[in-house]
């Protein structure tokens, strides 16, 4: 009996011992894994680590991690309730417009704004609303292949590359190998392969993959606390507890990865010129969440209503988390509201008033709104 109780408080500690990285993330995240109502948005990004160039030494050393830098990896993930997940990558150089700044690579928005400009760029982008961040620091890709063990990838080539300023010091050869922390990092960062930014998505779109189907083994489950607590401390993120619930149930479920990336072509001064029509339609098949109408696209015309109403029902639309509004226009008449096109009835709660019909609508908008003389005038 004695022996049986010393095993079993042996096996206890041993537990303990094995869930303790893990307790500052249950203390702040902890939730009991559920079913979500519907697929869940993410933005993810890995925030570049900046050096203090007032210091009197060289190589100058990093600034303390305040997660406001310029973004090195922007990742959109759709995480479906079974598990099914859409990963879309966008190139740190995708040229964009930053809401309240303008015109500049959406690597900068963070910069500008913080990780809420950041989302409201990526929707701006995307027409795809973002329900929560997560901001990655440098440490992170470090810290956590190493609490995983390593992560087995394909090195498509012959990786060298030497900065001493930044400390990034990259040495790989070709082949499929087990890489640490610090390899990782060089691989995911390497950028001398001619081409660019859209070699490094393709790398990070391998890596994670490669990553989830480790996490998925039964071997690797012991290594789970560590990861989680390697994440915890080096991550910035404003994740409900019951989004990380639904996560967790997703994640039970068995997450099944389907990776793309913003199409588009190089532009001028190293730029990405994203190619609207083709995300257009990859967010239609991929990203559309049928049961949310804040996914569907809206075309809001002003028939007969007061001016700068189809500008203040854009707004409010748009604030209660509809991404892909747009003001048309349309010949003026009279009469009163109507909504018409797919999910019009779910649309017309949030608009308020109007009734729903079976007109035609505004070509490529799923949902179009004819403001008419019973429109608040303000």
């Amino acid at each position: 009996m004695r022996r049986t109780l010393l095993s079993l408080l042996v096996v206890l500690a041993g537990l303990v011992a094995l869930a303790a990285p893990a307790a500052p993330a249950l203390s702040r995240y902890g939730a009991l894994p559920r079913a979500a109502d519907g697929p869940l948005n993410i933005l993810l990004a890995g925030v570049d680590v900046e050096y203090d160039d007032s210091a009197g030494v060289w190589p100058y050393p990093p600034k303390p991690e305040d997660f406001l830098g310029r973004t090195d990896t922007i990742v959109l993930a759709q995480v479906h309730p079974d598990g099914q997940t859409d990963l879309l990558s966008i190139p740190r150089d995708t040229w964009v417009n930053v809401p309240g700044w303008g015109l500049s690579k959406i690597n900068a928005a963070n910069r500008h704004g913080g990780p809420e400009v950041l989302a409201a760029t990526v929707q701006e982008l995307t027409g795809v609303r973002v329900d929560a961040h997560v901001l990655l620091s440098l440490g992170a890709v470090r810290a956590l292949t190493d609490a995983a063990g390593g992560v087995t990838v394909d090195v498509p080539q012959r990786m060298k590359y030497d900065d001493n300023a930044g400390k990034l010091h990259i040495n790989l050869y070709p082949g499929r190998q087990r890489l640490s922390g610090e390899q990782a990092e060089g691989f995911l960062r390497f950028r001398k392969d001619n081409l660019g930014d859209i070699g490094r998505v393709a790398r990070q779109q391998a890596f994670l993959t490669a990553l989830i189907a480790q996490t998925r083994s039964p071997l690797n489950w012991w290594r789970l606390p560590r990861m989680v607590g390697a994440l915890n401390e080096h991550t910035r993120s404003d994740l409900s507890r019951g989004e990380v619930g639904a996560l967790l149930g997703a994640a039970l479920r068995g997450p099944r990865v389907q990776s793309h990336t913003v199409p588009g072509d190089y532009g001028a001064g190293g730029t990405w010129i994203a190619d609207r029509a083709a995300l257009a339609d990859l967010v239609r098949e991929h990203f559309r969440d049928p049961n949310d109408p804040r996914s569907l696209s809206v075309a809001v015309l002003n028939v007969g209503a007061p001016d700068g109403s189809a500008a203040r029902m854009q707004a409010r639309l748009r604030g209660l988390g509809y991404a892909d509004v747009t003001i048309a226009n349309g010949p003026r008449g009279e009469g009163p509201t109507t909504l018409s096109g797919e999910g019009a009835a779910a649309v017309q709660r949030d608009v308020g008033f109007g009734q729903v019909t079976a007109e035609p609508g505004v070509a490529g908008a799923d949902v179009t709104v004819r403001l008419g003389s019973d429109t608040p005038a303000n």
